[in-house]
């Protein structure tokens, strides 16, 4: 559990401090997703760049006379099916990575609005109720989530 959630004293009692601990987990494997899946789109299209060179180079502008010689040339390379399968592979990791981040992102939401939307029964008492906007700020502050408000 993060230090700082632990350290709330008698703000926040111990099931509250769980469920903003799995929010604070929720939100770093979404962040962590969306890093992936950029650092995979940059790859993925930098790749096809490449390839696209390669295969413009190699294959399209000696024999750009006729259709039939531009896929003689590309089916005679090896690497040309080695460069295009690799890069098709990247596009379905891209793809892979974008689907498992929107999952994040929606579980890690989904948990953030429960929050929200508990935050009555969670801090009941009129001081605990009071205090709150210490918690929501330590969290805005240290993790950048907002309890405040749904919407993003």
């Amino acid at each position: 559990m993060e230090n700082s959630i632990i350290h709330l004293d008698d703000r926040t009692d111990q099931a509250t401090k769980q469920m903003l601990n799995n929010v604070v987990k929720k939100k770093r494997k979404y962040e962590d997703f969306k890093k992936k899946h950029l650092m995979v789109m940059i790859l993925t299209m930098g790749m096809a760049m490449l390839f696209l060179l390669y295969l413009y180079q190699t294959s399209i502008r000696p024999y750009s006379y006729s259709f039939y010689e531009i896929f003689s040339a590309f089916i005679s390379h090896s690497a040309n099916l080695y460069l295009f399968v690799f890069t098709g592979g990247l596009f379905g990791l891209m793809n892979l990575l974008r689907e498992k981040r929107d999952k994040a992102e929606k579980e890690f939401h989904a948990l953030r609005c429960e929050i929200i939307d508990k935050s009555k029964d969670l801090w009941k008492k009129e001081d605990e109720w009071k205090n709150r906007h210490i918690v929501f700020e330590m969290m805005k502050k240290k993790f950048d989530i907002n309890l405040y408000h749904e919407n993003k």
